[in-house]
C-alpha cells in the first residue's frame, strides 16, 4: 500500500508549519555552491506547495528567511534576494490559477524595493483567493514578532491584555496554529520560528535534507501526525 493510500484526508492538519532545513548541506556533500542548494530548495517548495494544495490543506507555512539569516555572506544573501524574486514572478500564475492566497509574515522593509514591491503585488493580486493560504515566512523571528505584538497592545491602551489580545497582534492574527510542525535536516531546535503559535503543535523531525524532500516524506510527516493522540495537555 502506497504511503498516500494510507493517509486519512478526513484528519489532515489545518495548518502544516515547515523549517526548510539543509540546503547548503545538500550542497556541500555534491561539492556544489552554497545557491545550487538554495536552487533545489526552491523546487522542493514548489512541490510541496503544489502538493499541500491539491490535498487541501488550509495554511502552508514556509520558513523561508530569519532575522538571523542577514549574518550569511553577502553573495549568499544576493543569491537568496534573486531566487525570492524569480520565484514571486514565476508561480504568480500558479497561484491564481489553484486559487492560492499568498501572504507574507515578518518585517520586509529591511529587504530591496524591487523584492518588496513584488511581494506586495504578489499578496494584492491574490489577497481575494479562498483557496489555500501560503504563508513565507520573510526576516521573521518570533522573538520580534511576540515584541511587536506587545507594542501594539501598549499603543492601544488594551488594559489587562489576555492571550487572545496577543495572538490577535501576530502576523498570524485570523489564522488556526499550526497542528503539525515539520523540520528537515535532523536538526532538533525551534530555530525561533513561531514560539507562540506552536505551543501545542505536533512537531515532525526528519534527517531528510530539504532539496531532497519528496512527496513520499511529506505523507509521512502527515501519517506521523496522524498516529498522535493530540491532548492539548488534557487526560
Amino acid at each position: 500500500m502506497s504511503l498516500k493510500a494510507r493517509i486519512d484526508f478526513s484528519n489532515l492538519p489545518s495548518h502544516i508549519a515547515v523549517i526548510m532545513d539543509g540546503n547548503g548541506r545538500w550542497a556541500k556533500k555534491r561539492f556544489l555552491p552554497r545557491n545550487l542548494g538554495h536552487t533545489n530548495g526552491v523546487k522542493t517548495a514548489k512541490n510541496i506547495v503544489e502538493l499541500a494544495r491539491s490535498i487541501d490543506i488550509k495554511v502552508l507555512t514556509l520558513y523561508a528567511f530569519s532575522t538571523e539569516n542577514w549574518k550569511r555572506a553577502q553573495d549568499e544573501i544576493s543569491g537568496l534576494m534573486f531566487l525570492l524574486k524569480t520565484y514571486l514572478k514565476s508561480e504568480l500564475q500558479s497561484m491564481i490559477k489553484n486559487n492560492i492566497s499568498f501572504r507574507v509574515i515578518g518585517d520586509i522593509s529591511k529587504f530591496p524595493k524591487d523584492i518588496q514591491a513584488e511581494l506586495k503585488n504578489t499578496c494584492e493580486i491574490t489577497k481575494n483567493n479562498d483557496g489555500m493560504i501560503l504563508n513565507f515566512a520573510l526576516n521573521y523571528g518570533s522573538r520580534q514578532e511576540i515584541l511587536r505584538a506587545l507594542k501594539n497592545i501598549i499603543d492601544k491602551k488594551i488594559d489587562n491584555p489576555t492571550e487572545q489580545d496577543i495572538s490577535d497582534n501576530l502576523y498570524t492574527a485570523k489564522l488556526p496554529d499550526p497542528d503539525l510542525l515539520i523540520r528537515t535536516s535532523g536538526e532538533m531546535r525551534i530555530s525561533n520560528f513561531m514560539l507562540w503559535q506552536i505551543a501545542y503543535s505536533e512537531i515532525y523531525v526528519t534527517d531528510v535534507l530539504w532539496p531532497d524532500f519528496s512527496e513520499e516524506e511529506f505523507y509521512k510527516a502527515i501519517l506521523a501526525y496522524q498516529q498522535r493522540e493530540r491532548r492539548f495537555g488534557g487526560v
